[in-house]
């Protein structure tokens, strides 16, 4: 590719709406344009590497077995209301109307198509295992896109889905499609955790979720070093560290104008572990009382899949419920549902007592009250890893792929059904598995990047190497940059040819910006040496070898980068 002859437009600036290191380097590039809110243009060198993504995912898929189809974008309500999915879905989902006045959607996944199909085309138990997959376009109406390419409104992914006799061909091709996900990540250059997570609006029994770390993620995983722990934040079990507990004997206490824990403790000169955080909280049956140590912080999701979605009770929803102003509630002689984290199983604890400015001393958990019991606290670094002695680390992370056995959440509603080898008819065992080509493209910048611009790792590199003479106006100098550009293409090389006429400043720049894995500098010393330079872009290295065998180098250097 001729640069002259490319739409490549670089920026000099860092563009004022950028947030993401990958979405200000991408818009400096020139890989990506914004036209709307969570929607982008792929420009021609975004979308060579979108190629190289999706290349490498095809092979993956290709190789456990995979089927390639593609299915629409556009959806008929029906196949969702089956499921329940058209009405436990929010506003993520785009809804319309055709002219018919029918009610439709645009796919944000395809559980519900995937299950039509096998309805109409699986009959007998001797038409399965089946893997299909597609890469298709996603929607999805997000409320606050950022970040670039990590969080838009359209979006290409690969989903898959196996379909199994019973649970234990599901797990085979579950098991299949993790180690695929991992050769994958693998490949484009990505370190990834892989990590227990909560299947969410997908169902099912079984998710795990691949986790590239980086600082622009939205998610966070918890780790353990020593015996290699992790789990989403979301599902992980850890073991808050353990207060000394004092023998206190039951009693009430005056604690005025301390509302807080903070104030509480402060008042009382006590370890926030010893007291008791009871938030006032609001579901579809109506209020409940949560419970928490002090020092831990409710994690919502953990709470709504024992309780359903919840809301904080208003202040007077509060003062209605339990007689009390905020700052002084607890769970001592309430009849409301209460749900207490596992982390107050033992111990003696300072609580609210439902009377402004006092508090209860001494309180026993089960004993005073007795609670419905689950683990709802948010795990944070330095908790004890719930499977060895060791402490769990907390790490941002980019979510680039999910895998989720769905069981037969979908088949059972579409009828999506197999005769077994007694004739008996039985609903297909369903996996669903979605990797996202343009987190992964994102998520290789945030990995390897540096003050001058990207470090493409070579397998989804745009091209394979910078071919830049350093003076287009000397004939000369031109001829024999051309001679080199034509001997690099017979070889199969992926070259991009910066024939710009411009300063050497600017082109050395561009291809700092760019990322390529190798620049060739053809310059005056060619013509007067017969010398070209070679620059590896992620070690900074530069060599200097002769004309007569820069192409056989540079074919060397690339396969080892590659390797």
């Amino acid at each position: 590719m001729r640069w002259t002859r490319s739409l490549i437009p670089t920026l000099k600036e860092e563009p004022a709406e950028a947030e993401a290191i990958s979405h200000t380097l991408m818009l400096r590039a020139g890989l990506v344009r914004q036209l709307a809110a969570g929607i982008y243009v792929y420009l021609p060198l975004g979308q060579r590497v979108m190629d190289k993504v999706n290349g490498i995912i095809r092979e993956e898929m290709n190789r456990i077995g995979g089927q390639e189809i593609t299915m629409p974008i556009l959806h008929p309500a029906e196949l969702w209301q089956q499921t329940g999915r058209w009405t436990a879905i929010g506003e993520e989902m785009f809804r319309l109307q055709d002219r018919g006045k029918r009610q439709m959607c645009l796919g944000m996944t395809h559980e519900e198509v995937i299950a039509w199909l096998a309805a109409r085309e699986i009959r007998s138990y001797r038409d399965l295992p089946q893997i299909w997959y597609q890469i298709q376009t996603k929607l999805r109406d997000e409320a606050r896109p950022k970040s670039g390419i990590l969080r838009t409104r359209e979006f290409l992914m690969k989903d898959s889905y196996s379909l199994d006799r019973d649970e234990k061909g599901l797990e085979r091709n579950y098991e299949l499609h993790k180690e695929a996900y991992g050769r994958i990540v693998t490949r484009c250059g990505l370190s990834c955790h892989v990590v227990e997570s909560d299947p969410g609006m997908m169902g099912g029994a079984t998710a795990h979720e691949f986790m590239a770390p980086s600082e622009a993620g939205e998610d966070e995983v918890a780790l353990c070093e020593r015996c290699h722990y992790s789990a989403n934040v979301e599902m992980a079990i850890s073991r808050p560290r353990s207060p000394v507990f004092p023998e206190w004997p039951l009693e009430e206490i005056a604690t005025p104008d301390a509302r807080t824990i903070e104030e509480v403790c402060r008042f009382l000169n006590i370890d926030p572990a010893l007291t008791i955080k009871s938030l006032l909280l609001v579901n579809c049956d109506g209020p409940l009382l949560a419970l928490l140590r002090g020092d831990q912080r409710l994690h919502e999701r953990k709470l709504a899949r024992v309780t359903g979605e919840v809301r904080p009770a208003h202040r007077d929803e509060v003062v209605a419920s339990l007689g009390a102003e905020p700052g002084s509630i607890g769970p001592v002689g309430v009849k409301l549902p209460i749900i207490a984290d596992e982390s107050l199983r033992e111990g003696r604890y300072v609580v609210g007592a439902n009377k402004s400015g006092f508090h209860l001393r001494g309180i026993v958990p089960g004993i005073h009250f007795q609670p419905r019991w689950a683990d709802i606290h948010q795990t944070k670094s330095g908790d004890g890893c719930p499977h060895c002695e060791g402490s769990l680390s907390i790490e941002r992370v980019i979510e680039v792929g999910n895998i989720f056995k769905l069981g037969t959440k979908y088949s059972t509603p579409l009828k999506a059904m197999y005769l077994n080898e007694a004739g008996e008819e039985r609903p297909i065992v369903m996996g669903s598995y979605g990797i996202g080509p343009a987190r992964i493209a994102a998520a290789a910048i945030e990995q390897h990047h540096d003050e001058l611009g990207i470090v493409w790792p070579p397998a989804i590199a745009p091209f394979q190497l910078h071919l830049l003479p350093v003076n287009v106006r000397d004939q000369k100098l031109v001829e024999l940059a051309e001679a080199i550009y034509t001997q690099l293409t017979r070889e199969r090389i992926e070259v991009l040819y910066d024939d710009r006429d411009e300063r050497p400043g600017v082109k050395f720049k561009d291809a700092d910006l760019l990322g390529l894995p190798l620049r060739m500098t053809v310059g005056t010393r060619a013509l007067k040496e017969g010398m070209v330079d070679l620059k590896i872009r992620k070690a900074g290295e530069e060599v200097q070898v002769p004309l007569s065998e820069a192409v056989a180098r540079a074919h060397t250097i690339l396969s080892h980068l590659s390797d």
